[in-house]
């Protein structure tokens, strides 16, 4: 097996650029006030942002100088030393806004979730490029839902549930790699349950469910199907749905419930909890086609949207870029994307490979997630835009993830 170096991909890398770039500005302008003039104010988040930024060149040269053996030989380690991290937060950690999620050194927090989505990639692609790994296999389904439900599991325990949202990203490289269809088709089938019964109520999805289920088994009556495996889907969907409301009530927490309410238009809240949603979707309504100048929009520059340089920092594009300057940007995040399948379908390495679509699918989770919530399709669960939004650990934490696939690419193996 010889190594062969083809070099880095720069269409990625500029990319990456552009978006982290792009994400500065609209942070700048999100953050102006009538006192600072200068770029380079720490004392305001876009000049701390622009150290972050300049940071994460430094860790980018570091990063890429490495070998790319060396990612995965020690991806166990990375893993685990993450975990540790994770773990330690209910000692060491720092509450903030509720969460128990940051380490706070010398004045800078830090959020290990950040980093523990790198993790968790490189432990992945790990273990399913063993030899004997097949998902196929029962067993090996259950160890790599324990790789990646660890950190879940300590990350819903801070709690956050936004985070812990994004591991669902790894349902990519694992039906890449052989689990089955069913496994996406139940998960799409359980969200699925559980928006109706919110919806309709459990007594009502129950009988839509048992008709649809009745309606199946009978439509392939010609290919024999076990009575008893329809039988046990009918009893799992019951039992799913009448527990809905419990977990809803009892397992959410209120602004939770308070969220789903809203998006589900059970309830009206434009000053409460539903404030930050319906500013954003004020502000992206008034950028209309071209939007109204960088610095310029006024319900930037008044902060009516709450948090508008972190999770809602899409709101800002949406008012001073305008309808265009939005569909540039979801353009050139589809592009990336796209880009990054490429990519891994490319490597001759599984670990490459597997690497390379986790951070495809984290990265689009994020993406979809962010704009579905800044517009109201989703509820609020504080997902950061990629690149773009403030933050130092987040910045951070998609660079490691970006650029280490970009330094495996260019070590594609030839045998």
């Amino acid at each position: 097996m010889a190594k062969s170096s083809v070099g880095f991909d720069w269409t990625t890398i500029l990319i990456y650029l552009a978006l982290v770039l792009f994400g500065w500005a609209n942070i700048y302008s999100a953050s102006l006030s009538g006192t600072s003039t200068s770029f380079f104010d720490l004392g305001e988040v876009h000049g701390k942002q622009a150290l972050w930024i300049g940071l994460s060149f430094l860790l980018i040269i570091i990063i890429l100088s490495i070998e790319a053996k060396f990612y995965q030989r020690f991806s166990s380690v990375i893993y685990a030393v993450n975990i540790i991290f994770l773990a330690g937060l209910f000692v060491f950690g720092s509450t903030i806004a509720g969460q128990t999620a940051w380490y706070v050194i010398g004045g800078i927090s830090i959020q290990p979730a950040e980093f523990a989505k790198v993790a968790t990639a490189l432990a992945v692609a790990k273990y399913l490029s063993g030899i004997d790994v097949k998902l196929q296999n029962f067993t090996d389904q259950l160890k790599v839902f324990l790789i990646i439900g660890i950190p879940v599991f300590l990350v819903l325990m801070q709690p956050d549930a936004g985070s812990a949202l994004v591991y669902f990203s790894f349902i990519f490289p694992l039906y890449r790699e052989g689990l089955h269809f069913e496994y996406i088709l139940l998960g799409f089938l359980a969200v699925l349950l559980f928006i109706t019964t919110l919806l309709f109520g459990p007594y009502w999805v129950i009988a839509g469910t048992l008709t649809a289920i009745t309606l199946f088994y009978f439509v392939n009556k010609r290919k024999r199907p076990s009575a008893l495996k329809y039988i046990f889907i009918g009893l799992l969907a019951i039992g799913f749905s009448l527990s809905v409301n419990y977990v809803f009530q009892n397992v959410f927490k209120q602004h939770h419930r308070d969220r789903f309410n809203i998006v589900l238009g059970k309830e009206v809240d434009s000053r409460g909890i539903g404030y930050n949603t319906n500013q954003s979707e004020i502000a992206i309504g008034s950028g209309g086609w071209t939007g109204k100048g960088w610095t310029e929009g006024t319900q930037t520059k008044g902060h009516f949207v709450p948090e508008q340089h972190t999770d809602y920092i899409f709101s800002t594009v949406g008012e001073e870029w305008g309808f265009a300057g939005s569909s540039l940007l979801v353009i050139l995040f589809v592009v990336l994307l796209l880009r990054l399948i490429i990519l891994a379908e490319r490597q001759k390495n599984q670990f490459h490979r597997v690497y390379g679509y986790s951070v495809a699918g984290i990265i689009f989770i994020h993406f979809l997630i962010n704009i579905g919530m800044v517009i109201g399709v989703f509820p609020t669960v504080g997902i950061p835009l990629p690149f773009l939004s403030y933050g130092g650990s987040g910045l951070w934490g998609f660079t490691i993830l970006l650029f280490i696939f970009i330094k495996l690419d260019s070590e594609r193996l030839s045998f």
